[in-house]
């Protein structure tokens, strides 16, 4: 309950908020971190409950920042400004994340490492922390800039092990990372604490009903209370917004002031900077006064003129701004880029866009540039506004036709599909040429893959291609394998490949040419795997090189499909490296994804829990929910029951959001792997029908093997038959170890004859994929025993025993052991394992602490903090008995 106890007379009626506010700083005072996003609308308070945070920590280190409506485009812009104060503490930190943040605040040249400039500034602070607790205030972070609001809520989530108190105010209304931060609603006064906040300002002399129509007015906003009578006067309640009431109660303080006092105002207002220099230069170029203009304008009590600009309140700018004409404010930027110092080319080129007229190709050609800037320091939003604005200054058609859907281009890229669609719908009703309509359709296409409830996506990405197909046929073809690309990148391929080869088929004819994927790929759904594998390898292995590293996501489906672990690993590896080297998220994590099942299949759990840690800290990192697919392929084949159906529900529920067919067929996949290990052979089949009748790449060349055993095992011998034969196929073709292998001994489960099951275990021999080399022991195994075979059949079951039960696969290590049991002997019941008690975060700190890693080094390949590393290896040694280092260096199952 409130108590109405003032706190400096406005924080009336605030003391559950500042009792939060104060647990936050005793929190950091111990050492326990945390952030807390204020909320509410203008004029709540918010920025009085920062400004009391900032009075009671006389222990801390207080820095602050402030987001800037003007500066939203401009990428880094707040971080900067946070960052300022400690920016000495940059000799602390590795120089991978010094350089980071050197180059994002334009210190040096280069391209941002976006990976790294949130962990980055998490290091920055926390060594400004280390003699004494730190305070970080930032205020309007609804203005924040894009690349500054994620490296924020990323320093937000990973703070709780450091002495650092972040508070952030924002409007409730505004949507954004720092919302999924802690939270803090802070609503309006009741009208005994509005009456109390009153009666402190002595000066208001109210009569009982001009009060009761105050109170009706304000709606418990305290700034509209305190400033709505200084307006001079106020009517019967209305139905605008308290802010927007606000702004006209400051704007009243405009009027009798002298002209000039006027236009310093306004130009105050458009420069977000609040560098008094660049305002005085800038006020001289207008001829204006300033001695006797910023006397006059300080009176109003709307603006601080000191060694920073400061308006009284951000709504007080917003007013300031509001209240001056076109023709003033065009003035305004005029002057203030007329002042700008020409090292500050894109601050110049956006007051050079705000002050013109009309259209300028000039000012356009400098914010394109300014675009590209920005693009490579990683500020795509910032390059969308550019663009946009370029567009819209360009006087030649086709440029602004160009522009714009750059910009639509760069929206996307900034995860912006809305803004993407709104640009691409001003100028699809142009008279457009054959190129600019493909580039159209292509975006609309891409706008569609970004929304969960279109389907349209490939629809319009394959009209692309169509368009092209006659003035530029390579370029067609290039549409097409791009609409498949997104759909098995953004995981909603079902249905595309059809639509895409339906399309192929209808193109014209072109002169000779070597084949392409689209090629294969019709060759693989008219003739069949035999005659389509031969031109599959033969384009991507391409005569200069991989023919595919331009759709990564087809090679990897395709190497599925064949069967072909080889060409698997080195897409992985691709991805991987090229996506660290270029900073590219989409790559990197889908290659950790992809590492990580093939750790899976490969029985190399270490393998896999670590790539699914990394993935999992670089999602986090840049601001997206991790991936699923390969978690529940380790969950399906360590084949715990209960923590496999919990994560398949998860993933179904996530299938079922983002409409990701390829999801859902890799649940199925996972529950037939499943259900197989745990002999529910029903509920594997069933599985397993969905999963191969989908037909999708990969998925239904895998779930064969699996639908062979579980129609089997389940008496559905015509099934069983069918699924081999097609498996026959694709093993043939392949011709890989790995294909044969797991056809022969699904052929012996067929056929109840030994020989496929001796032939399974020597091609498995020879496949990386242990998992299906311990599971054709198991087969040969459990065949042997039931033709009596008890001595032949012992070596097979313990192998296999040893290897599933050494990996962590649970569920056929049982019904190995169940077999050997039946042969009269005792299996070796396993020890638990490292990687039975720790969670995967924990277990990838622990293998690489046991390599010799040291606390930084795994800080900065998972994106925490060195500190929190040690909070980790504390849990990890409690879990599992031992207290240093070295003892995980003695522990086998940590190996790496």
């Amino acid at each position: 309950m409130r108590t109405t106890a003032a706190s400096g007379g406005s924080l009336v009626g605030r003391d559950v908020e500042i009792a939060v506010i104060d647990e936050l700083m005793r929190g950091a005072r111990s050492g326990r971190g945390g952030a807390l996003v204020v909320r509410g609308e203008a004029g709540i308070g918010k920025s009085m409950l920062l400004a009391h945070a900032r009075d009671a920590a006389c222990d801390a280190r207080v820095i602050r920042a402030s987001g800037v409506e003007f500066e939203r485009e401009l990428p880094f812009s707040t971080l900067h400004q946070l960052c300022v104060p400690v920016l000495d503490q940059l000799a602390d930190l590795p120089a991978r994340h010094a350089d980071a943040l050197r180059v994002a605040f334009g210190l040096e040249p280069g391209t941002p490492d976006l990976f790294h400039i949130g962990v980055a500034t998490l290091g920055l602070l926390a060594a400004a922390a280390r003699a004494r607790p730190l305070l970080c205030l930032v205020d309007d972070a609804h203005w924040l800039d894009a690349a500054s609001s994620k490296a924020m809520a990323f320093v937000g989530r990973r703070v709780a092990d450091e002495p650092v108190a972040m508070l952030f105010a924002l409007r409730s209304t505004v949507s954004g990372e720092l919302q999924a931060l802690p939270g803090l609603d802070v609503g309006g006064l009741s009208d005994a604490e509005a009456r109390t906040l009153l009666a402190a300002r002595r000066h208001l002399l109210l009569d009982d009903q001009v009060l009761n129509r105050l109170l009706a007015e304000a709606r418990g906003n305290p700034l509209a209370l305190l400033e709505l009578p200084a307006a001079g006067g106020f009517g019967p309640p209305e139905t605008t917004p308290v802010p927007t009431r606000i702004e006209r109660s400051f704007q009243t303080r405009l009027s009798g002031l002298p002209g000039e006092a006027r236009r310093l105002l306004i130009v105050a207002s458009a420069d977000p900077t609040g560098d008094p220099h660049l305002l005085w230069a800038a006020a001289r170029l207008s001829g204006i006064d300033v001695p006797t203009a910023s006397a006059a304008a300080a009176t109003t009590g709307l603006v601080r003129f000191a060694t920073g600009i400061r308006f009284c309140h951000p709504l007080a700018r917003s007013a300031v701004y509001g209240a001056a004409s076109a023709d003033e404010r065009r003035c305004a930027h005029r002057v203030l880029a007329e002042a700008t110092d020409a090292a500050d080319p894109d601050r110049l080129a956006w007051h050079r866009a705000q002050a013109s007229v009309g259209p300028d190709d000039g000012v356009a050609a400098e914010l394109e540039r300014s675009a590209t800037r920005a693009r490579a320091r990683g500020g795509v939003v910032a390059a969308a506004a550019f663009l946009e604005r370029a567009a819209e200054l360009s006087q030649d058609p086709a440029d602004r036709i160009g522009r714009t859907l750059a910009a639509a281009q760069a929206a996307l890229v900034a995860g912006r599909p809305d803004r993407a669609a709104a640009l691409v719908g001003a100028v699809e009703h142009t008279a457009l040429g054959a190129s600019h309509l493909a580039e159209l359709d292509l975006l609309r296409g891409q706008v569609a893959f970004q929304s969960h409830r279109d389907d349209s996506g490939p629809e319009f990405m394959i009209r692309a291609g169509r368009r092209l197909a006659g003035p530029d046929p390579e370029r067609a073809r290039r549409c097409l394998l791009d609409a498949l690309e997104t759909s098995l990148l953004v995981g909603r391929a079902s249905g595309v490949q059809d639509l895409v080869l339906t399309a192929v088929r209808s193109m014209p004819a072109t002169g000779p040419r070597p084949p392409d994927i689209l090629d294969a790929l019709s060759l693989l759904d008219a003739a069949g795997h035999r005659t389509a594998v031969p031109v599959i390898r033969q384009v991507l292995d391409g005569p200069d090189g991989p023919g595919w590293t331009g759709y990564p996501a087809l090679a990897l489906m395709l190497a599925g499909e064949m069967w072909d672990p080889d060409l698997y690993l080195a897409t992985v590896r691709w991805l991987e490296r090229t996506g660290r080297e270029s900073g590219s998220p989409l790559l990197l994590r889908l290659g950790l994804a992809q590492r990580a099942s093939y750790g899976t299949l490969c029985a190399d759990l270490g393998l896999a829990t670590a790539s699914i840690a990394e993935e999992e800290a670089i999602a986090d990192a840049t601001g997206g929910p991790p991936l699923l697919y390969h978690r529940i392929h380790l969950a399906a084949v360590r084949g715990r029951r209960a923590e496999a159906l919990a994560l398949f529900e998860d993933a179904m529920v996530a299938a079922t959001t983002s409409g990701s067919g390829l999801l859902t067929g890799n649940i199925d996949w996972a529950s037939a792997v499943l259900h197989n290990g745990l002999a529910d052979y029903p509920a594997a089949l069933t599985a397993a029908r969905r999963a191969v009748a989908d037909g999708a790449l990969f998925l239904a060349s895998f779930s064969l093997p699996e639908l062979v055993e579980a129609a089997v095992r389940c008496g559905d011998s015509a099934t069983a038959a069918v699924a081999l034969e097609s498996l026959t196929e694709r093993a043939d073709a392949s011709g890989t170890a790995t294909a044969l292998g797991i056809a022969a001994y699904s052929e012996g489960l067929v056929t109840g004859s030994e020989e496929p099951y001796r032939n399974a275990v020597a091609y498995l021999e020879r496949s990386p994929l242990v998992t299906y080399r311990a599971r054709a022991h198991l087969l040969y195994g459990e065949w042997l025993r039931r033709e009596g075979r008890r001595r032949d059949c012992r070596p097979h079951l313990r192998t296999a025993h040893r290897v599933l039960s050494g990996a962590g696969f649970d569920a056929f290590a049982r019904r190995a052991a169940v077999e050997l049991r039946a042969t009269g002997e005792r299996p070796r019941r396993r020890s638990p394992h490292t990687y039975d008690q720790l969670t995967i975060q924990e277990l990838h700190i622990a293998r690489l602490v046991a390599v010799g890693a040291t606390s930084n080094e795994v800080a900065a390949q998972l994106f925490i903090s060195p500190r929190t590393v040690d909070t980790h290896l504390r849990n990890i040694f409690r879990k599992l008995g031992i207290t240093s280092r070295r003892q995980l260096r003695d522990r086998p199952d940590l190996g790496s």
